[in-house]
């Protein structure tokens, strides 16, 4: 019985993780008018996109709470040939970088992926470093070059053009030309342009359509979460930064009123277990108080709330995440690298943490 408040504990906050994670896998993408630059990215949604991501690092950077999630956040180690890369272009996207459109489209066992970024690129000279690995092909108006890169120690291939001085796109796909094409002539259209609109504020956000690597995503966590995730056609996870608060809202659209009522309760129910793990003695016992009262305030002040439009009734869940939090989070992945028994459910005796200096 002692490990079940923890465990209960971990499903509560499960959510403000899974927000945390989209923040880390976007953050390493990202003049003119901001927000004319944000509705001409936006309008490059191909028509069966399933996950749309948008990020404004221009807007990120004016808040004091980026440098606690870039101090929480991973940063992985830069290579010889990313080193030369900035070398030689004077490029660098913590600095250089100003917007990012990622639109994922995946039906199945084949997905894509269109990349626009915005920012101060010296283009001459990025072009003749990508020129010597080949000429680039002449796809319609587009001089596009393509490479092979490495996620994940994983090579693919890759293509990537110049639509201006400013801005450049990159793809999965050899006919990079022809599937930019495509995504201008072919926009989602409404449907997505209703939820960007009602996310206009918030300089990072994901809209997700019946998107099926969620659910997988999920699934191994809570497969009672995962279910519902799956009976939901539009997901939409925001994050606005407030002073050192980041204040993310996470929104399920829902056919009926019962299915957004039984979400709903769910979540509640959630957080009612939350509250009640973290009063349990032992868990107490195990826990800093510091991360305790993090824990509490995350599990305190998240608001779930039932939504009705016109168009659709829905479920919003606001999370602050607190430099507190990011610092708990900071301390366990620390742990977890330097002994990888401690993740998981597995419990340490609680004397460990209370166990004497040896004497010399």
């Amino acid at each position: 019985m002692a490990a079940y408040p923890k465990k209960k504990v971990a499903v509560a906050s499960l959510a403000g993780a899974a927000v945390l994670l989209v923040i880390v896998l976007v953050l390493h993408f990202s003049g003119g008018n901001r927000g004319s630059a944000r509705a001409e990215l936006l309008g490059f949604v191909p028509s069966d996109a399933t996950s749309v991501i948008f990020i404004d690092l221009d807007q990120l950077r004016a808040s004091p709470f980026l440098t606690e999630l870039y101090a929480w956040a991973p940063h992985p180690t830069e290579d010889s040939d990313y080193t030369q890369f900035v070398a030689e272009t004077r490029f660098h996207y913590e600095r250089d970088l100003a917007q990012v459109f990622v639109a994922v489209t995946n039906h199945g066992p084949r997905a894509s992926t269109l990349v626009l970024a915005q920012g101060k690129f010296d283009r001459k000279k990025i072009e003749a470093y990508l020129g010597r690995n080949g000429a680039p092909s002449a796809q319609g108006t587009h001089q596009v070059f393509h490479l092979a890169v490495k996620p994940n120690g994983l090579e693919t291939q890759a293509s990537l053009a110049f639509l201006s001085d400013e801005r450049l796109v990159i793809g999965d796909s050899e006919k990079l030309g022809e599937a930019l094409d495509s995504a201008s002539r072919q926009s989602g259209g409404a449907d997505w342009q209703l939820r960007f609109d009602r996310l206009a504020g918030s300089p990072l956000f994901a809209v997700i359509r019946q998107d099926p690597a969620v659910e997988t995503l999920l699934a191994g966590q809570s497969p009672q979460l995962a279910s519902f995730i799956g009976q939901l056609p539009w997901i939409s996870v925001a994050a606005k930064p407030d002073g050192d608060i980041l204040r993310v809202v996470a929104e399920g659209e829902t056919l009926t009123d019962t299915a957004a009522a039984q979400l709903r309760d769910f979540l509640a129910g959630i957080q009612l277990l939350a509250r009640t793990g973290l009063d349990d003695p032992q868990l107490r016992l195990r826990l800093q108080p510091e991360d305790r009262e993090a824990y509490a305030q995350l599990v305190r002040e998240t608001e779930i709330e039932e939504i009705h439009r016109s168009e659709a009734k829905a479920v919003r869940v606001i999370l602050p995440i607190t430099p507190a939090f990011l610092k708990i989070a900071k301390l366990r992945k620390a742990a977890t690298a330097a002994d990888p028994t401690e993740s998981g459910d597995k419990q340490k005796p609680a004397s460990r943490q209370a166990k004497p200096a040896k004497k010399n």
